[in-house]
């Protein structure tokens, strides 16, 4: 009965793939135990390594077909003009002819144009970081990570009264249009509207106090985000003369952001400026004022924030721990194995011309043993 139980026991036994050396027939060295702590060093290092590989995500972008042509598309507008609010007027005008009114766009006179210190270094490092951002395109995945973590973006308030003269005017707000091509005009006189179009009243503003020198503290489609810096934020342009057109041509891509913090729908952007002045007489037609052309993209944009699974970072860190296991073993016999070559190689050619030498000193012939008769 025993037999016939110990037989399955004893067939487990033939399968095992790990067998075990006694512990009387294990032999340790100085090196083995060298290369031993330099493999769990490189092991330990690796996988903490690769521990923080683990915690960090990268966004994946994706596109599709925006199929979403009946909803309204947000705009949000801070525009400081270099005008008085009643010389000016801004207005919304589509691809199909239709107004947009400008009801949510509000009109705060009695603005400082230039800035104080303070605020002149947030445009700086608003433009530098807009620099940046052309230059090195990853380091938008970092603002869309830190979403909710990113500073306020906002020109930052006066904190003392200024003895400047009070000639600006701040155009900001948000309207909503419909998703296709538009204009946003600002141009002299308030605009009103006419069964052929719209028109600006112009007639009563003296040509002289023409001035769109103009900064665009923000500009952006969609829902509002903290953190997120737009192309144009802490644009600036200062112009001298009356005639001055600026152009600013805009193409917007819907994008679906969906993050470990927030999941939101806005819109990404690009921009392409252009400036001249009108003449008339060198055949420069056209209106004064600032024009922001734009018009929407087909694509859609999905920006989602993935991570690495716990089943690939415990694959992962096992091929680790194997391939230094196997590799150093391997080389730690070639090592051996080389140095042993090596060793023997050494002491035949040391010791073997001595032992010629003393086997031919002591030779002597056998028949000299035997005297001559």
């Amino acid at each position: 009965m025993e037999e016939v139980e110990n037989c399955p026991l004893s067939l487990v036994k033939e399968l095992d793939a790990f067998p075990k050396v006694s512990e009387s027939y294990v032999e340790t060295s100085a090196s083995g135990g060298t290369v031993s702590l330099l493999a769990f060093s490189a092991m330990a290092l690796l996988a903490v390594l690769e521990f923080f590989v683990y915690r960090e995500t990268w966004m994946k972008y994706e596109y599709s077909v925006d199929k979403d042509f009946s909803s309204k598309l947000r705009i949000n507008i801070d525009i400081t003009v270099a005008m008085k609010c009643q010389h000016v007027g801004a207005d919304i005008l589509d691809l199909a002819e239709t107004m947009i009114t400008s009801n949510g766009l509000q009109y705060e006179p009695q603005v400082i144009f230039e800035l104080t210190p303070q605020q002149r270094l947030w445009q700086r490092t608003l433009l530098l970081i807009q620099n940046r951002l052309r230059e090195e395109h990853a380091l938008q995945e970092v603002l869309y990570k830190t979403l909710l973590k990113g500073a306020p973006t906002a020109l930052p308030p006066r904190e003392d009264a200024s003895m400047e003269p009070l000639n600006a005017c701040r155009i900001h707000g948000h309207v909503y249009v419909n998703k296709v091509a538009g204009n946003l005009h600002i141009t002299v006189g308030k605009p009103i509207h006419h069964p052929q179009g719209h028109a600006h009243i112009a007639a009563f503003v003296s040509h002289e106090t023409y001035n769109f020198s103009h900064r665009i503290d923000h500009l952006s489609f969609g829902e509002e985000l903290p953190g997120i810096i737009n192309p144009l934020d802490g644009t600036e342009k200062i112009t001298y003369n009356n005639n001055q057109m600026f152009q600013y041509f805009i193409t917007v891509v819907p994008t679906k952001l969906n993050t470990y913090k927030i999941s939101a729908d806005t819109h990404q952007f690009s921009v392409t400026e252009r400036e001249r002045v009108i003449n008339h007489a060198a055949g420069s037609h056209g209106v004064s004022g600032i024009f922001v052309k734009y018009d929407t993209s087909s694509l859609m944009v999905t920006v989602s924030e993935q991570h690495m699974p716990l089943w690939q970072f415990l694959v992962r860190l096992c091929g680790i721990i194997g391939g230094i296991f196997s590799t150093t073993g391997m080389l730690h016999g070639l090592v051996g194995f080389c140095f042993d070559v090596v060793c023997c190689r050494f002491k035949l050619g040391l010791y073997r011309p001595g032992e010629m030498n003393n086997l031919n000193h002591h030779h002597t012939p056998l028949l000299a043993d035997n005297p001559p008769r």
